[in-house]
């Protein structure tokens, strides 16, 4: 049964905005979640906070009517927010407990509306530049605006929100000029394509990313190791960090903020199958360590770390914004000081599922295969799974 084949509930039921249930989420609120989605869809991803309670009980389950097992469970002193994956289902089983006494809202479009959450942060950074954060919570996707003197540059923009990364640098008194990838996204499809295509944006990627088998529709320009961009009054430099995936690019901006894409995370390291499976996974984990030891870890302690994702796992900044000096890393982050063969081994023991779709994405953001805006919103739901541990490997 489709979301609009719901009848409509015999009382009224209420919505609340995915934003509004964000800020419940971010400021503790007590309250509780019936997530009526199908248990497998439920447990690649779900909405969850530190004073939430999550239940997952199937629409299909309660189309009879909420039994008194299910009403036991719900609080008595707190609201009830019910969540499907598009708003319809759960507007009808929302409906049901009102009409049992619940204090019951419906999340508005549901998971989809969810993973339209977009949220935008400046970084408190030494820097003659604003450097700017973009989070996505549905998905742990991080992104970065860079502006300075009238011209602004974009680094692992999404596609779902190319727009947003324009009229952002507008409202700043800038022209977005570039748009960078670090490498070959397996968990989102990139927005650099549409953002070349739509406006007069440079689309930037780097070299030995286009040896996997960029097939572009569109012009596009080239990085490679030691080049050197220019944003109004500052620089970009490329440092190619391999180890995630042969590509794997990092941006140095201004000598402050390193955009580590998936190499190096707040709370963990890459993980390296995804490029080349199981069967290259163990070569990649020693060009990660090489790249880590030589190349990242030889930047100054003060550098801020400005990865592409973070997880659950990951604690925010006072701001709320995902980043940690070098420094900081070094001192928690134990795997940073493993000699190379333990350091291979720990990466490979423990790795999490892979990202949802992360083929046809992959594909996708080559330019192997095409997909509608829709298509591509559908590919990339869930969580992005990018790091070689679902838990944190800081102290």
């Amino acid at each position: 049964m489709s979301d609009s084949q719901f009848p409509e509930p015999d009382v009224a039921v209420e919505a609340i905005q995915p934003t509004e249930l964000k800020e419940k989420v971010d400021a503790d609120e007590p309250l509780t979640i019936l997530d009526v989605r199908a248990e497998n869809e439920f447990e690649k991803w779900s909405i969850d906070g530190e004073n939430v309670d999550v239940l997952n009980v199937p629409y299909f389950e309660l189309l009879d009517g909420v039994d008194e097992d299910l009403l036991a469970r719900l609080p008595e002193d707190q609201p009830v927010v019910v969540v499907c994956a598009k708003g319809g289902s759960s507007e009808f089983i929302a409906g049901l407990l009102k009409e049992e006494g619940v204090d019951a809202t419906n999340l508005e479009r549901g998971m989809k509306g969810w993973a339209r959450i977009y949220e935008y942060a400046e970084l408190d950074v030494d820097s003659e530049a604003t450097i700017a954060q973009y989070r996505r919570p549905s998905s742990g996707c991080l992104a970065y605006l860079v502006v300075s003197a009238g011209e602004a540059a974009v680094i692992d923009p999404l596609r779902a929100f190319a727009s947003e990364y324009v009229q952002d640098a507008r409202a700043l008194g800038a022209d977005l000029t570039y748009a960078l990838d670090t490498h070959v996204h397996a968990d989102h499809i990139s927005g650099v394509r549409t953002l070349a295509t739509e406006t007069d944006v440079t689309a930037i990627l780097p070299e030995p990313a286009v040896a996997r088998g960029v097939d572009y529709d569109s012009d596009y320009e080239t990085v490679a190791d030691g080049d050197v961009l220019t944003v109004g009054n500052v620089d970009i430099e490329v440092l190619h960090t391999p180890g995630h995936t042969s590509g794997m690019t990092s941006y140095l901006v201004d000598g402050t903020v390193l955009a580590t894409g998936d190499g190096l995370f707040t709370e963990s390291v890459a993980r390296p199958d995804l490029e080349d499976g199981d069967d290259g996974a163990t070569d990649a984990a020693r060009t990660l360590y090489d790249t880590l030891q030589n190349t990242v870890l030889s930047l100054p302690d003060e550098t801020l770390v400005a990865p592409a994702h973070f997880s659950d796992a990951a604690t925010p900044r006072d701001d709320g914004t995902y980043g940690a000096t070098l420094g900081d890393l070094k001192s928690r982050m134990d795997a940073l000081h493993m000699d190379r063969d333990e350091f291979v081994e720990f990466i490979l023991s423990d790795m999490p599922p892979r990202p949802s779709n992360y083929e046809d994405i992959i594909a996708t953001n080559l330019g192997q295969q095409d997909a509608s805006d829709e298509e591509a919103f559908e590919l990339e739901l869930g969580p992005n799974n990018c790091a070689a541990s679902q838990d944190a490997l800081t102290n």
